[in-house]
């Protein structure tokens, strides 16, 4: 492999990450706020709004992404003139805002039901506990059920960003250049598909590592009774130390 190409063809493809990560965060911050709305459904005491969010989970889970963004892009297009009578045309037409429906429309199937058992897996007794203190169903969600469940939820949840991120690279049969799209251009231009694909992955690497390490210190800033304090540890074993010498000398006594 020509290493002065891959360096060529490395810089090339880092004009493609501002897309890419466009298309991530905007479909990732709208499937929350949708896949929260949609584990309340899943939860909910109405059979008819569990059915809508159970069949939703069910098709935009048992689908492929490439499928949904066919039907999307390609399959509405061929509406063109219902969808410009509503005035809708102008998003359907561009494949950008395509691409991210898809996405989020993905997304939050997935995400609805990581946040479902985050929420299933808040213990009863913390909420008793906060109803205890008189706090109104908003600040007992928001002080004590939200925080556990996102704490919990959050290694999964990382998952599905991660899985994100790559499912990007599907923008790309819509004429997105993001990473791979420019991949496949600079492949159609120089038949060298062994480096640039190889630059495109190290790229998809570093991105993942990025990711990783946020959701990592996320999850630490949310468990600070998992931290361990170097002092109280040290302390901790001076007192059982302690403890067990004076057990010893009693019973030698």
């Amino acid at each position: 492999m020509d290493m002065s190409y891959m360096v060529d063809v490395f810089l090339e493809l880092l004009s493609g990450v501002p897309l890419t990560i466009q298309l991530v965060a905007t479909s990732t911050a709208a499937g929350m706020i949708l896949g929260l709305l949609l584990a309340f459904m899943r939860m909910s005491s109405s059979a008819a709004v569990r059915l809508f969010a159970q069949t939703y989970i069910f098709v935009f889970r048992g689908t492929p992404l490439l499928v949904q963004i066919f039907l999307i892009y390609y399959g509405l297009g061929q509406f063109h003139h219902t969808l410009q009578d509503i005035g809708l045309w102008w998003f359907f037409r561009e494949p950008y805002w395509c691409a991210i429906l898809a996405l989020t429309l993905n997304t939050t199937a997935y995400t609805g039901e990581i946040f479902r058992g985050g929420l299933q897996s808040v213990p009863f007794p913390m909420i008793e506990a906060g109803r205890a203190f008189g706090m109104s169903r908003f600040v007992l969600f928001r002080r004590i059920v939200f925080p556990i469940a996102l704490r919990q939820a959050l290694p999964a949840y990382s998952n599905e960003i991660i899985l994100m991120i790559k499912a990007t690279s599907l923008a790309s049969i819509v004429t997105m250049m993001e990473i791979t799209g420019l991949a496949y251009k600079l492949i159609s231009e120089t038949f060298r598909a062994v480096e640039v694909f190889v630059c495109a992955a190290a790229i998809y690497l570093v991105l993942t590592f990025v990711i990783t390490r946020v959701v990592q210190g996320l999850e630490w800033w949310l468990s600070p009774h998992l931290r361990r304090d170097p002092k109280w540890m040290m302390r901790r074993d001076g007192d059982r130390h302690y403890a067990k010498s004076q057990a010893a000398s009693s019973g030698g006594l």
